[in-house]
């Protein structure tokens, strides 16, 4: 993930726009560092191709710094930030008045500066893009392909480049979820796909979270040569989420456990509330993509049991509930 800065800044009395140029919907947390003190605030969600507001009227700052987030149905994407700044974040909407010392509940996270571009309406403004360097049109074609992508349609490559396949692909899927293809032009376009790939399906494999706290889970899956496995992702209570699954496994194995706030694990009778099985494969605590499964703890990496998806019958729905 690329935060774009095409300016230096300096204490200005107009609107602060962030505006998205990736294939996801992100959700951004802003940090005001002014002379000795640091604020943070989030989260501020922002669609591909849509800019949003997050500082109204004066802003004086000496430095403007960013984190932003994809949401939990992207799993494991995009790659981490590598911000020098570590400011104080929460799981929910929040506004932090001394971001540098974390609170219970509260997390440091990787901030970077950015130095916003003035605008011809005399606002400021910087984008959140990607390697691929979309364009406003690209970048939401990009999104489209990879929800679809996600929720098991062939939209493949994720290239924002509009085509007979990604459109017979977008067809059967909205065909598929009860939507109407006006949709697609409609301001509410990705909620309406995210709702729907959110909900279970009858193809692939959907988790499905009925319990009352955050669940991270992770994938792993056998194409026949080698076993991969994948993590973590975020699934919030009373959602569900199909994992990104490329090509046709022959094998889905599934872990996942339930944290609190501060992302420990959620234990029930001092024990773990936690839905895997025997098959042991290769994790670790950040997110993770992992194509050799010899060795786990030689090599850094957590051993941790996975339970078979029995795929059958074309799809399955595994359930997180509280024992």
């Amino acid at each position: 993930m690329a935060l774009l800065a095409l300016s230096a800044i300096t204490p200005a009395y107009a609107d602060l726009k962030l505006c998205n140029r990736m294939s996801y919907v992100v959700e951004a947390a802003i940090g005001i560092d002014d002379k000795a003190s640091t604020a943070s605030r989030g989260w501020f969600r922002i669609d591909p191709a849509q800019c949003r507001v997050v500082v109204q009227g004066t802003l004086t700052a000496d430095r403007i710094l960013l984190h932003a987030r994809a949401l939990g149905v992207y799993g494991a994407s995009p790659v981490p930030q590598n911000g020098s700044d570590r400011l104080c974040i929460a799981p929910d909407n929040f506004v932090i008045a001394a971001a540098r010392q974390c609170r219970s509940g509260q997390t440091a996270a990787p901030f970077t500066e950015i130095k916003p571009t003035a605008t011809d309406d005399g606002n400021l403004v910087a984008y959140l893009a990607e390697d691929s360097e979309y364009d406003d049109e690209q970048a939401k074609l990009a999104g489209i392909q990879r929800l679809l992508v996600i929720a098991g349609y062939d939209a493949a490559p994720i290239d924002g480049v509009d085509g007979p396949k990604t459109q017979a692909a977008l067809a059967a899927f909205l065909k598929s979820r009860g939507l109407a293809a006006d949709v697609v032009q409609a301001p509410n376009l990705f909620d309406a796909m995210i709702k729907a790939v959110e909900a279970p399906s009858s193809t692939g494999l959907t988790w499905c979270n009925d319990t009352p706290h955050k669940i991270m889970a992770a994938v792993g899956s056998d194409d026949g040569k080698a076993v991969t496995s994948r993590g973590w992702y975020r699934i919030d209570p009373g959602k569900c989420l199909h994992p990104d699954v490329s090509g046709q496994p022959k094998q889905l194995y599934s872990f996942a456990e339930a944290v609190n706030a501060d992302n420990r694990a959620v234990k029930i009778k001092d024990k773990p509330l936690s839905w895997g099985g025997g098959v042991m494969l290769c994790t670790r605590d950040s997110k993770f993509e992992i194509n050799d499964q010899h060795d786990c703890a030689a090599r850094g990496f957590n051993r941790t049991g996975f339970t078979s998806v029995d795929l059958s019958s074309g799809g399955k729905t595994l359930r997180f509930t509280l024992p």
